[in-house]
């Protein structure tokens, strides 16, 4: 039975449902192994671009040399993460120990809602509120903190052991492959992934980071609490599709509303921060990345639903670039290549979603692996 007959069998789709939803079961019971692994190959393809660039540079006419290009990224993405955690440990109790402290804010705040609202709204807030135990509430801040340090810190275990692995693969992949072919069709999956990525990675990493700078700089000035870790918070966020950056603009903007006693420093917060995600999100970013994943709409808040499902917070950070990896595997595969067409953005693949040649004139170096450049055909 041809491969088009088959799809249309019972077998068939009872296998295809049967391997789902083994395949969603394995992601939601090893999320344990496969959340930090994920997120390290994540890391490992910023880490490998800046390696990359780093090693483009020309220092009075002569190229870095490439252990120290190795050397100078890892330490640059290590810090990156160690920063993130020390503004963690930095200032974690501190935002435990003022949780309960919000409390007589949040009365006063009930108070002035009473004087809009009416009696009756106030009544049912204070009920609501006296039900929050804040002691709880400190602890669960601490908690996300602590196994974020932990998460950070296997994920910096993987990334030297990856950038070992990272010239063997090369002749790993020829001896693995059955034939010289096949060979070819891998290397050139790799390359159109590590392409991709490094394209999504670096862009989203350089405006996220744009985003807890200017932020930061709107907050801290207003003397917001806090305003570092709010900071990262929005840097984080930023990596999620459309709800990231509404949150960035939404936590500091209560906070700002409880801490303060006039509406000015919460307006200013708001709009700032407000004009910051726009204009990066809906200008920079966008100019800077061109049509970069080429991924629709509706594919991504599908992926964001899905991986935020399966695997909590960190799926949705991990979404846009795992639902990008699935598109150009599908798009390499001639069998797949309409569910990429359908998945994309205009119906248009690129070369690193299998949908043109890359260019011929040799073997290119990527990533730390020499992938060869002649287009591979489906068999």
């Amino acid at each position: 039975m041809n491969g088009t007959n088959s799809l249309g069998t019972l077998s068939f789709w009872r296998d295809l449902l049967l391997i789902l939803t083994l395949g969603v079961i394995g992601l939601v019971y090893g999320a344990g192994f496969l959340l930090p692994l994920t997120f390290a190959i994540l890391v490992f393809v910023l880490l490998t671009a800046v390696i990359d660039q780093i090693a483009g540079f020309q220092v009075m006419g002569r190229r870095v040399p490439g252990w120290l290009a190795h050397v100078l990224g890892l330490a640059l993405v290590l810090s990156g993460l160690a920063l993130m955690v020390l503004i963690l440990v930095s200032q974690a109790s501190s935002v435990a120990s003022a949780i309960p402290e919000y409390r007589d804010q949040i009365e006063d705040m009930v108070t002035r809602v009473a004087a809009v609202l009416g009696d009756e709204s106030a009544q049912s807030m204070r009920e609501s509120l006296d039900k929050i135990s804040m002691p709880r509430l400190a602890r669960q801040a601490i908690g996300p903190a602590s196994s974020f340090m932990t998460f950070v810190f296997v994920v910096g275990l993987y990334l030297p052991f990856m950038l070992l692995e990272r010239g063997p693969m090369t002749s790993k992949i020829a001896i693995a492959a059955p034939d010289e072919a096949s060979g070819r069709k891998v290397r050139h999956l790799v390359h159109s992934i590590t392409v991709g990525l490094q394209t999504y990675v670096k862009v989203k990493t350089f405006a996220s980071l744009l985003t807890g700078v200017f932020s930061y700089a709107v907050m801290k000035p207003m003397g917001l609490q806090f305003a570092e870790t709010w900071a990262l918070l929005a840097f984080a966020l930023n990596y999620i599709p459309s709800v990231g950056s509404i949150l960035g603009v939404v936590f500091p903007s209560i906070v700002a509303l409880i801490q303060f006693d006039s509406m000015s420093p919460f307006l200013v917060i708001a709009l700032g921060c407000g004009a910051v995600q726009f204009v990066i999100g809906n200008v920079l970013e966008p100019a800077i990345a061109g049509r970069s994943l080429n991924m629709s709409p509706l594919v991504i808040i599908l992926g964001l639903t899905f991986w935020g499902a399966v695997w909590g917070i960190v799926g949705t950070l991990l979404s846009v670039p795992i639902t990008a990896c699935l598109m150009i595997v599908l798009g390499n595969i001639p069998q797949t290549r309409w569910l990429a067409v359908l998945m994309s953005g205009d119906g248009a693949l690129g070369a690193e979603d299998g949908g043109s040649a890359l260019p011929s004139d040799g073997p290119e170096e990527t990533g730390g692996m020499p992938i060869s450049t002649e287009v591979v055909q489906g068999d």
